[in-house]
């Protein structure tokens, strides 16, 4: 797995760092169990600072991407066994304030509720056949 940053991006480098591990994940190139790189190694392969690179996986983390095991590192959750009840609620709200977002702003530049649903439909469809998820 490749990570890239984008230091003019205005999204937090944290941020980038979190939905590139999270399109691996989608993706199928990184599997449950699969070991990510260490703080260090990854904050130095990217020019970053470490603190950066653990805000990231600290938020995979509670997100439950990803498993913390002590001294030997981070890795890629079970999403199914990890999956509480609790976690999924959380997942369901935290996707529905991000669509709430987007339809908004959709709806501030002109759209309508009809080209939104089928912007929607048409991303939804592509990540889901094909796999591409950004």
């Amino acid at each position: 797995m490749l990570l890239r940053v984008d230091l003019t991006s205005q999204e937090p480098i944290y941020l980038q760092i979190r939905s590139q591990i999270v399109h691996a994940v989608a993706s199928g190139e990184l599997e449950a169990g699969d070991a990510l790189p260490s703080v260090r190694s990854l904050a130095g392969d990217l020019g970053v600072n470490m603190h950066t690179v653990n805000k990231a996986y600290a938020v995979l983390r509670d997100e439950g991407y990803v498993i913390m095991r002590g001294r030997s590192g981070a890795y890629i959750a079970d999403r199914p066994s990890a999956l509480t009840p609790e976690r999924a609620a959380s997942d369901r709200q935290r996707l529905a304030q991000a669509l709430r977002r987007l339809a908004l702003e959709h709806k501030a530049q002109g759209g309508t509720l009809e080209s939104f649903a089928a912007a929607a439909a048409e991303q939804a469809a592509r990540v889901f056949a094909t796999g591409d998820s950004l």
